[in-house]
C-alpha cells in the first residue's frame, strides 16, 4: 500500500487492505485488529476505504441512522401487533356492559309481557270471554 502513497485515492482504494488519508495524501495498511482507524494514523473525516467518495464519518453516521430507524420500525411492527392479539383474546368492557344491558331490557319485556297476558286473562275471565 506504501507504494500508492502521493498518488491518487482511486488507484489506492484497487487493493482492498489498503487506506486512503485524504489530508496527508498517503495510502497505508488498514488497521485490521481494530475497526476504526486510530486518529493518529488518520482522522475519521480524511479516511477513505472501499470508495474514494465515502469518508468513515458519514459511514458511520449513515449507518447507525439506518440502524435505528430499522429498530424504531421493529418495535412498532412489534406493538402494532401486540395490541391487535390482545383486542382479539380479551372482550371490550363495554360490549360486555352493552351485552348485559340487552339481557336486563330483554328479561323485563318478557315480565311485562306475561304481566300483561295475565292481566288480560283476568279481564276476559271476569267478564266471561275466555
Amino acid at each position: 500500500c506504501h507504494q500508492y502513497t502521493n498518488r491518487s485515492c482511486e488507484e489506492c482504494l484497487k487493493n482492498v487492505t489498503c487506506l486512503w488519508c485524504v489530508s496527508s495524501q498517503k495510502c497505508m495498511e488498514y488497521p485490521v485488529r481494530r475497526i476504526l482507524p486510530p486518529t493518529d494514523l488518520c482522522e475519521l473525516r480524511s479516511a477513505r476505504w472501499g470508495v474514494c467518495w465515502v469518508n468513515f464519518e458519514a459511514l458511520i453516521i449513515a449507518m447507525s441512522v439506518v440502524g435505528g430507524m430499522i429498530l424504531i420500525m421493529l418495535g412498532v411492527c412489534c406493538c402494532c401487533c401486540c395490541r391487535k392479539k390482545s383486542k382479539k383474546q380479551v372482550p371490550d368492557k363495554d360490549d360486555e356492559r352493552a351485552a348485559r344491558e340487552r339481557e336486563k331490557r330483554r328479561v323485563r319485556q318478557e315480565e311485562r309481557r306475561a304481566e300483561m297476558k295475565s292481566r288480560h286473562d283476568e279481564i276476559r275471565r271476569k267478564y266471561g270471554t275466555v
